[in-house]
């Protein structure tokens, strides 16, 4: 359903023509003059921080009073109240260095217009070209003129042409649409007058053209050429474009042109080269270090005559910043690793250090791998992972490790990689490894930090004090960080008075001679300034286990239901007892601990909080990412379709976090994946069962559509331990069910007959329809795998039945998807046809987009199997460019492949030979070796038949070799059938 222009709190407001606010009691009236230009600014920058400079410039351009931000604070002020009178809900908050105007929904027209055009843009590469058109012309009527109009402000003018440049943009799009759509004789019409308002568009003109040529009036088209090369050559002394050009000559040979207006097919898009990734975290800004130790590090990784990987350890004491300098390092040099940078916390100093194994799965994903193709054993993938870095050059950070064993099976085997390792151990059992040792700041250093932060100017006024609180602080750059910053946050203290409450703290706290009691003393110091709503959010917020957290989690273990959850951190920011990043892709904010500030802050909580409060607060935490889970899982498939719920608590986030997940959601679940996985690992350790079972399975459509198959098992793992201690039988049942899907992934068919045949009988004890269907679902598919199709479609008949009882329609679309593969074979290929039209006719409907490529596939599929390989060929190119917009790999392989065998079956060898050989790159590009194997199989008799039997004889040869080395007996039968056929050939 697209976007349109709603009410919220009775209020909307537009910017796509004149300005105007609609009120619960009508239009609201501002100002005209200031009011007008600084409510128009904020209203073209919604959700954004605007500076106060920014204000002035635009109220004065380059010529403002000396009272010119007094000026803008009075103008807000009045526009607040002037708003608030009238019943308008439009929040406009102080954020530094300026104001945020806070916009939610579809409150704004120009936002509205911009979904509309995103929404369009997915449904032209969906094919839905008249939905797009229709949808892009709602987008445009929402247009009452040219925006901002009536307010002559040079600078808003000017933002303001950027919108209007996308209004002519936008009508541009339908048009060409709908020439597509063969609707040319109706919009020759509105395109003349379009041309006429704009004569210098091209664009415009090309459509134009188009149109009447295909309405059977070439001279008038040939006119408007003439017309507009006369306009070029006369205003800018220029000639027309290529694209004009070639529809005049078009027209003049009396050519056919159909399509959009411009000729040609475009050129297929170019096969995405392999995963770059970039992975280190964020560097210091004010970074202070031993430089010889920095530039000693930088000749090992990036030492040109060395001859095996360089690798460096920086060890070093709790709070000596370790991961600072690594992070530093890293990124000074990354510019030398242009193949990537990798980056793991191992967790070394935790109960359970992350395993080698799983860092490579991690590793290997981010380098591009699906997850289907990745091994199970540790030997396997270090071999997958070191044949992946032979030829990279890439950077390797691994965080926090605890012994030699975590870090070797992470060492790529070339010297164009290099590895930087932390620890708070000498790693001497490292090959080859560098050790450099980080020691606290000594006093120079530290005055320079301390100067820093708090400005040089103080820490000259008191030479003496600062240098009492260095020796003090014992150097450590954590402790001394904590204490600046404490300081900046209180101008009005003296350092001199800071060193006498560390003396103080001293008497009651452990000794502060060195190591972690510096620190406790340091974070007992500023824990007890901060107010109680602080030290109890403080204490709590250690209960989360993510790496990283959203704002929202703030809320949610306090249990409180503000619009802006964040702002409750700010205090733990602004003392640094809480750091905060940005994360890229969405600008959201989040926030991490260190580990010893965390440890520090569950010691707090123990002591202040009641057990049961703790409690509650880990239930509300695990109910909203249950929540939000669920709302991710929702906008994927169009409601709680293909899933399994229970009845744990939810807590759910503000509104702005529940918008982040369902405007991307997949994106929104691969960014949480860490914080996922903690809290399912939480939820069981916690003993809440029903929480632990419903996010897991919940969080499966992440595992499944990224292939994060090792993150499956484990959280699936756990979740049965925690539903079988609890004697929960149906969530022992999900969970049995939800794993035999990922064993089916894995091609484990005996593991994934057994667990789906153990929950069968439990949702059976149950009467549980959905847990049915699902299960009957994928043993239909076993059935299928093993040649019983008979009884494959008893199941998926009952699988139907089940999912009819449980309305669940994307189910039931997904069972007719599998089954029609049964009834192809068949002959029954109209029956085939029509199932999979009924299946794509239920996603389109219920929003499940994923499934639409899947069932197009198959429709594929059926076509060339009822000798249609003409409608074939346009339904797999349909697809293709489907699964590259959607990066999914290992699809994009099989389309290829699809289009190699449709081609070859056309006689159309040198189009099936690129196919195929495109097929067999992505494959080898994933290192998926036996399907590179079985494309070799395809490709060998097009080679043969183009002359090249020798490369087509190699290739079949190796085909043999990977089946025989993985006893695949029946494909290798096959393909030396296929070789004896070719050598006879010869």
């Amino acid at each position: 359903m697209s976007a349109v222009l709603r009410r919220s709190g009775d209020s909307v407001f537009r910017i796509l023509g004149p300005i105007e606010i609609e009120g619960p009691a009508g239009p609201v009236w501002v100002t005209p003059g200031r009011q007008q230009v600084v409510l128009a600014l904020l209203l073209m920058e919604a959700n954004q921080v605007v500076s106060t400079d920014q204000i002035v410039d635009t109220l004065w351009n380059q010529l403002p009073p000396d009272t010119a931000r007094t000026q803008v604070q009075i103008c807000v002020s009045r526009l607040r109240k002037k708003l608030a009178d009238a019943g308008v809900d439009l929040p406009i908050v102080t954020r530094m260095p300026g104001y945020q105007l806070l916009l939610g929904g579809n409150t704004l027209d120009s936002h509205v217009f911009a979904g509309k055009l995103a929404e369009a843009g997915v449904l032209v590469k969906e094919g839905r070209a008249a939905e797009a058109a229709s949808l892009l012309r709602s987008a445009v009527a929402l247009w009452r003129g040219p925006c901002l109009s009536g307010l002559p402000n040079p600078a808003l003018r000017a933002r303001a042409l950027r919108l209007d440049e996308d209004l002519l943009t936008a009508t541009e799009d339908y048009l060409e649409l709908e020439l597509e759509l063969g609707r040319h004789h109706q919009i020759v019409g509105e395109v003349t007058r379009l041309v006429h308002e704009h004569p210098m568009r091209e664009r415009l003109r090309a459509v134009l053209m188009l149109a009447l040529h295909r309405a059977g009036r070439p001279g008038e088209a040939l006119e408007a050429f003439r017309t507009g090369r006369h306009l070029l050559v006369e205003e800018l002394g220029l000639e027309p474009g290529e694209r004009l050009r070639l529809l005049e000559s078009a027209i003049l040979a009396g050519d056919t042109i159909g399509g959009r207006a411009e000729p040609g097919p475009p050129a297929p898009p170019p096969a995405p080269s392999f995963e770059r990734p970039r992975q280190l975290p964020a560097d210091t800004a004010d970074f202070i270090g031993n430089e010889a130790l920095i530039r000693t590090a930088e000749a090992v990784l990036v030492g040109g005559d060395r001859r095996a990987v360089g690798v460096v350890v920086v060890i070093g004491r709790p709070g000596s910043g370790k991961t600072t300098v690594a992070a530093h390092i890293g990124h000074r040099v990354a510019d030398r690793f242009p193949d990537g940078q990798l980056y793991c916390d191992l967790r070394g100093t935790r109960e359970e250090p992350t395993a080698a194994a799983d860092v490579l799965g991690r590793f290997l994903l981010a380098l591009g791998i699906p997850g289907t193709v990745i091994p199970m054993g540790l030997d396997e993938r270090v071999e997958m992972y070191r044949t992946l870095m032979a030829e990279r050059r890439t950077l390797v950070v691994l965080d926090d490790a605890s012994a030699e064993s975590q870090v070797i099976p992470l060492l790529p085997g070339s010297n164009t990689c290099a590895v930087l390792v932390t620890s708070r151990s000498r790693l001497t059992g490292v090959p080859g490894a560098r050790q450099v040792e980080v020691e606290v700041f000594d006093a120079a250093q530290s005055l320079d930090l301390l100067g820093r932060v708090i400005g040089a100017e103080r820490v000259a006024r008191e030479p003496e004090a600062a240098a009492a609180l260095v020796r003090t602080v014992g150097g450590l750059p954590l402790a001394l960080r904590i204490i600046a910053a404490r300081l900046a946050a209180r101008p009005h203290w003296s350092l001199a008075s800071m060193v006498h409450r560390l003396a103080s703290e001293r008497h009651r706290l452990d000794e502060l001679a060195h190591g972690e009691m510096t620190i406790r003393a340091s974070l007992s110091l500023t824990h007890n300034g901060m107010d109680r709503r602080s030290r109890t959010l403080f204490g709590l917020l250690g209960l989360a286990e993510g790496p990283e957290l959203p704002g929202w989690v703030a809320g949610a273990v306090l249990d409180d239901d503000s619009r802006y959850p964040s702002d409750l951190l700010e205090p733990l920011v602004d003392v640094q007892m809480l750091d905060v990043t940005t994360v890229e892709r969405t600008g959201e904010f989040r926030y991490r601990y260190q580990d010893i500030v965390r440890l520090f802050a569950l010691e707090k909580l123990n002591a202040e909080v009641s057990p049961d409060m703790r409690r509650r607060a880990v239930e509300r935490l695990l109910g909203g990412w249950l929540a939000l889970a669920e709302q991710a899982h929702r906008a994927i498939y169009g409601g709680d379709y293909a899933v399994l719920h229970g009845t744990a608590l939810r807590w759910l986030p503000p509104s702005t976090y529940v918008q982040q997940v369902a405007a991307d959601p997949l994106e929104w679940l691969d960014g949480e994946q860490a914080n996922l996985c903690a809290a399912i690992s939480q939820a069981a350790d916690a003993g809440f069962d029903e929480a632990c079972w419903d996010l897991a399975v919940t969080a499966a459509t992440l595992f499944e559509s990224h292939g994060y198959l090792d993150d499956w098992e484990k959280t699936h793992e756990k979740a049965l331990q925690a539903t079988r201690a609890a004697g929960n039988a149906r969530g022992t049942a999900a969970v049995l069910s939800s794993l035999g899907t990922l064993h089916i992934n894995r091609g484990q068919i005996t593991r994934a007959h057994e667990a789906l045949t153990t929950a069968l009988a439990t949702f059976q004890e149950l009467d549980d329809p959905r847990g049915l269907a699902l299960c009957r679902r994928d043993l239909g598919l076993l059935a299928r795998w093993a040649g019983d199709d008979d009884e494959a479609l008893v199941l998926y008949a009952d699988a139907m039945r089940d999912l009819d009882r449980a309305k669940d329609l994307v189910g039931r679309g997904i069972v007719l998807t599998h089954q029609t593969d049964i009834l192809c074979r068949r002959g029954r290929t109209d029956e085939a046809t029509a199932q999979l039209l009924e299946a794509i006719m239920i996603f389109e409907g219920a929003g499940y987009r994923n499934g639409i490529p899947h069932a197009l596939r198959r429709i594929g599929q059926v076509q060339v199997r009822a000798g249609k390989h003409q409608d074939a060929l346009v339904t797999f190119t349909r697809v293709l460019g489907m699964v590259r917009e959607s990066r999914d790999v290992i699809g994009e392989g099989h389309l290829l492949r699809n289009l190699g065998e449709v081609n070859a079956r056309l006689g159309q060898d040198r189009e099936a030979k690129a196919y195929f050989e495109l097929a067999l790159a992505a494959r080898e590009r994933i290192m998926d070796l036996v399907g590179a194997a079985a494309i070799r199989v395809d490709l060998a008799p097009v080679l043969a038949r183009l002359g090249d039997s020798n490369r087509a004889s190699e290739l079949v040869l190796h085909a043999v070799q990977i089946f025989g080395d993985r006893g695949m007996e029946r494909e290798r039968v096959a393909a030396e059938e296929a070789l004896t056929v070719l050598t006879a050939g010869r």
